[in-house]
């Protein structure tokens, strides 16, 4: 009390400079605010581990085998024995045709072959005959008639031999107005019905009968682009994964075109894969993972630790809760991880995810830790 008399007694001039200075040590405290904790960051810690990376293709079934079924000779259907969707086995009958001229055309040739034996059994005699009398008395024959019988005898063996071949291409004919399947498979299309008139299929233009598919073994090809073909060969291993039925299986790749598209630079591998439930349909689409590169033992940080794309750096947060920026060399690259090549040590935590706001020097407590990097 006797302080602020004293004050208040005091000179004008001394009371502002008092109120001044008063003012002054308020505004600044109020702009210096104690200071506030260090921000806490997501780290994860630099881990020795295995990496993989892969590429994901998309890929679509076919039958392993696909034809246009067409009929040898012309005629008409007199019996259709398959519809669309009936699955038939190797050797299975599929439509018949009638060919009324081509039993004709058997008959005569069958009766020309026999005529022809005929004339050779009677040439073969003669000759036979005579050249036993040749044998027995020799001279009483005259040479000439003798070369006359055996070249008789030569062109009408030959005679027969052309009888019997055409005689046996008619019968082949006849053969193949019973059509029948070449391999077991499925009826996909059905183009001829019963009366159709079918025209040989040896001119272009021509209607077949059915198309049929091989589906207990589907191919599965996919396009591999052009940087990744020396990645394939035959027997690599890879992952498959139909969506449209929920299934996941490992294949082989068998065997590819080697050949690169120019228009789409890329190469057609192919899978063979079994289908005996008839559970995948030709036109299926399905994703193929593609191995292309693996690294052991290598240590890894989480792909969100990085920083830039030509010279990657990441934010590394030592133990004494210090921030320091960290140069370092990238190797393989996963969809998840990193290969450390160079610049970070096994066990010091990086920094993970945003890092605006953070420079080196700063200080900061480490937030929840991941134990390691995924591959």
């Amino acid at each position: 009390m006797k302080r602020a008399a004293s004050l208040h007694k005091a000179p004008a001039p001394l009371r502002l400079a008092v109120a001044a200075a008063l003012g002054v040590l308020a505004a600044s405290c109020s702009r210096n605010p104690p200071p506030s904790s260090a921000p806490t960051v997501a780290v994860a810690r630099t881990v020795r581990t295995r990496l993989a990376s892969a590429m994901s293709l998309q890929g679509e079934f076919h039958p392993f085998q696909d034809i246009l079924v067409y009929a040898k000779v012309s005629g008409y259907v007199s019996a259709i024995r398959v519809d669309i969707g009936d699955r038939v086995k190797a050797g299975d009958l599929i439509a018949t045709l009638e060919v009324p001229e081509l039993k004709d055309q058997l008959a005569a040739a069958a009766a020309s072959e026999q005529r022809a034996e005929t004339e050779n059994a009677i040439a073969h005699l003669n000759y036979q005959r005579l050249a036993d009398v040749n044998r027995s008395q020799p001279n009483l024959v005259a040479q000439q008639d003798l070369d006359d019988a055996q070249a008789k005898d030569s062109a009408s063996a030959a005679t027969v031999a052309v009888a019997k071949a055409d005689a046996a291409r008619y019968r082949a004919l006849m053969d193949f107005t019973r059509i029948e399947a070449p391999f077991a498979g499925v009826v996909t299309k059905r183009f001829a019905d019963l009366g159709s008139l079918i025209q040989a299929g040896t001119s272009s233009g021509t209607m077949p009968l059915v198309e049929l598919a091989e589906d207990d073994l589907l191919r599965l090809r996919f396009p591999v682009p052009e940087a990744e073909t020396p990645l394939i060969h035959k027997d690599k291993t890879v992952q498959c994964t139909v969506d449209a039925i929920h299934r996941t299986f490992s294949g082989k790749i068998v065997r590819d075109e080697w050949a690169i598209d120019r228009s789409t630079r890329t190469m057609i591998a192919e899978v063979d894969v079994p289908n005996t439930d008839s559970e995948l349909k030709a036109g299926m689409y399905a994703t193929i993972v593609l191995p292309l590169q693996s690294a052991t033992d290598v240590l890894a940080v989480p792909l969100q630790a990085l920083s830039g794309e030509e010279h990657p750096s990441v934010m590394v947060l030592g133990a004494d809760g210090i921030l320091s920026e960290h140069r370092v060399g990238v190797g393989l690259r996963t969809a998840s991880s990193a290969e450390i090549t160079s610049g970070l040590r096994e066990g010091e935590l990086v920094v993970v995810g945003d890092r605006s706001g953070l420079h080196a020097g700063d200080k900061a407590a480490p937030g929840p830790i991941d134990p390691e990097p995924h591959p």
